[in-house]
């Protein structure tokens, strides 16, 4: 998927990299990290390690948005240089009453991708990579899609992956 990524007209969704543990703790909050879980010094290698894997396959970036998650910001920042915040990338793992508004926002954006535009990277959480792909992401990896219509209905194909293991 070298060839999409250098052509355009795609989008990368990555799932965060490596923070320990499953869950924020109770009363996290989005505008303070030390309340969050974190990257590891492994999950920050490896975000730099993926972004120059990714670079080296012929990645240039056109818009990089994260989720408003320090973990999801730090993985963008490392691997891409500069993220812009997108609240429709937060996790809904939580409170799945936002889930369906939130990937609607989301495909909408893959969809208004044209054909050459430089390729939307996507940094957020496993629970939205796999409502818009089908697929259950390692940490750190990043799912390559294509804008598609399915039944008249935004979605995406998927092209390939990048498995963390791999970038190193």
């Amino acid at each position: 998927f070298g060839d999409a990524l250098r052509a355009g007209g795609v989008a990368i969704l990555m799932r965060h990299a490596p923070a320990p543990g499953n869950f924020d703790p109770e009363g996290f909050r989005l505008d303070d990290c030390s309340t969050q879980r974190n990257l590891s010094a492994e999950g920050r290698d490896e975000a730099r390690h993926i972004g120059i894997h990714l670079k080296g396959l012929g990645l240039v970036p056109g818009e990089v948005l994260t989720s408003q998650w320090c973990r999801c910001r730090e993985t963008a920042t490392l691997a891409f240089g500069a993220a812009r915040d997108w609240p429709a990338l937060n996790s809904f793992i939580r409170t799945r009453d936002s889930e369906a508004a939130q990937v609607a926002e989301v495909l909408a954006r893959i969809a208004a991708i044209k054909p050459g535009d430089k390729p939307l990277v996507l940094v957020t959480h496993q629970v939205m990579v796999t409502a818009i792909t089908g697929v259950y992401p390692q940490s750190g990896e990043a799912v390559v899609v294509a804008p598609a219509r399915t039944g008249g209905k935004a979605g995406v194909k998927v092209i390939g992956s990048v498995q963390p293991d791999v970038a190193k």
